[in-house]
């Protein structure tokens, strides 16, 4: 997010159409070139989740898993904004378990 961004989201302002349509459409074109149906996606997301959450507390709002492009690769990228460390996460640490 650049700070133009930033400032658009706090002042309330909405993107011109230009860049969301080009944003939407990388989307597409990610789940295409990726040959990953909705349905497994949205369980990758699920899955994932379920697994950091044993070890962190997440902001579920604020996070996101997604695909993007850049140029012809495609990547699984989870933004997960993070509260802080569970305790039973540090306990396993320090008794040296995993």
């Amino acid at each position: 997010m650049t700070l133009r961004d930033l400032i658009d989201r706090l002042l309330g302002r909405q993107q011109a159409s230009g860049p969301t349509a080009k944003h939407r459409l990388q989307l597409v074109l990610a789940h295409d070139r990726s040959d990953l149906n909705p349905e497994l996606l949205q369980r990758m997301r699920k899955e994932i989740l379920e697994v950091v959450s044993k070890y962190v507390e997440l902001d579920l709002e604020g996070g996101d898993v997604s695909l993007e492009t850049e140029e012809r690769t495609t990547a699984l990228v989870a933004n997960l904004p993070i509260r802080r460390v569970k305790d039973t996460a540090l306990q396993t640490l320090a008794s040296g378990e995993s």
